[in-house]
């Protein structure tokens, strides 16, 4: 047996799926009262997607602090590359390049995070039209982005974010078009004065991306050319305009990350348009062993994820939460609303998409063809939308911006499974005890 590596015959205290800023945090708590944990996650290295690792500039340095505290001698069990498919109460069936196996817990915290909004508008589906979160994932992972033209575009500060990667990365970003109108843009930024940490990080944004036009009332309405992209139709302020561009990079917020708190059987709810999983104060869902923090309890930034995770972590752990951090979390969650109510999708860009307009790229269903049906499933029967390699986790969530219908959740299995994983899974294998991370 490998040096550092331990058969673990018992089930976890504690399982934490997500290795993000509330998966961490929440690791972090729960071995720090003393809990046997195992941290999971798809990717083969922690942080999650707001702190993916660079692989030209490595990790900031909160996430380097996080990743440490997390995984330097707790004992904290580290599954990298390991996909949660199935689960029921007591186990998780997980598998991971090499093999499939059952995995049993007493507590599990849900820290899965949210995935990018993406909305249909004609052209998007075209090589060279992105995400705005994507564009930042495909740079930190090398994507050559140096001496090429991007375009930022959509709502939200996402968008600011994803503009000082690519310049980092040596793009020439063009300019920075935001939905949201000036004067609603302004009130935003008048009210951050409640969250200092907030302000500073906007204010350090805006520096780093001093030369580059920031466009509020601004939409892209046509993503243009034959066999990629090569210009952009935006109206706004200054009337329509067209755009060369080599890369048009868009993306309208965030939604939570529901697919495994609803296999397991959580209440959720719903704010405004999205689901989100429904906890108490200290982060417990409807299921008393089950736990929830960070994005897929709203979206509300890094910050109130991490206050999130550690109070998650501590409850799963039986340990008492203490005021001051039940506090914190909740100034920090009322940044949420702040942000909801100021980058509301407006209806010009709900009505982007037109008849013939692809929504579902998987399958190349058109909006057309989805109009007539009254719900998701009934589109889902007779067009397959949603049924192809993403399984609705990108159309679903626009039509239901959209206004056609809740999407469906995926089934079990919710990620692609090796037979021999559904069939004869492995008994719990030999687990590698964290001695900490390179980072």
């Amino acid at each position: 047996m490998p040096c550092g590596w331990t058969r673990m015959t018992e089930a976890f205290d504690i399982a934490v799926i997500g290795a993000g800023p509330a998966g961490l945090a929440a690791a972090t708590a729960a071995a720090g009262a003393g809990r046997r944990v195992v941290l999971i996650d798809s990717q083969p290295t922690a942080g999650g997607q707001v702190w993916r690792h660079d692989v030209a500039h490595g990790y900031p340095a909160p996430a380097r602090r996080s990743i440490q505290g997390a995984m330097s001698g707790h004992g904290v069990t580290w599954l990298p590359e390991t996909q949660v498919v199935a689960a029921e109460s007591g186990h998780l069936l997980v598998q991971d390049p090499r093999r499939g196996y059952r995995l049993p817990y007493r507590s599990l915290v849900i820290a899965s995070g949210a995935r990018e909004l993406l909305l249909p508008f004609p052209g998007w589906t075209l090589p060279g039209v992105v995400g705005a979160g994507g564009l930042q994932a495909l740079a930190k992972q090398g994507w050559a982005l140096r001496g090429r033209r991007v375009l930022i575009a959509g709502s939200g500060p996402l968008l600011l974010a994803a503009a000082h990667t690519a310049r980092r990365h040596g793009a020439i970003v063009l300019g920075v078009h935001e939905q949201a109108s000036a004067a609603t843009i302004h009130h935003f930024a008048r009210g951050l004065w409640r969250w200092p940490g907030k302000l500073a990080q906007a204010a350090s944004l805006r520096l780093s991306l001093a030369g580059i036009g920031y466009y509020p009332g601004s939409v892209v309405t046509a993503a243009l050319g034959d066999d990629a992209l090569s210009a952009v139709e935006i109206e706004g302020p200054r009337g329509h305009e067209r755009l060369d561009c080599d890369v048009l990079a868009v993306g309208f917020g965030l939604v939570p990350d529901l697919t495994l708190a609803r296999h397991l059987g959580c209440a959720t709810r719903t704010d405004h348009v999205h689901a989100q999983v429904d906890v108490n104060a200290q982060q417990r869902t409807s299921r008393d062993d089950t736990f929830a923090a960070g994005e897929s309890c709203g979206i509300g930034g890094r910050d109130c994820a991490r206050l999130e995770g550690t109070i998650a972590g501590l409850a799963a752990a039986g340990v008492p939460i203490p005021a001051a951090l039940l506090h914190r979390r909740d100034h920090a969650r009322a940044f949420t609303r702040h942000l909801d109510r100021h980058f509301i999708l407006s209806p010009r860009v709900h009505d982007l998409a037109r008849d013939d307009t692809v929504v579902c790229r998987c399958e190349d269903v058109p909006l057309g063809a989805i109009r007539p049906h009254a719900n998701g499933r009934s589109a889902k029967l007779a067009t397959r939308c949603g049924m192809g390699a993403c399984q609705g986790r990108i159309c679903g969530a626009a039509l239901t911006e959209l206004g056609h219908g809740p999407s469906t959740d995926a089934r079990p299995p919710v990620f692609p499974t090796r037979l021999s994983t559904l069939g004869e899974p492995d008994r719990l294998p030999s687990l590698p005890v964290s001695r900490g991370i390179s980072t």
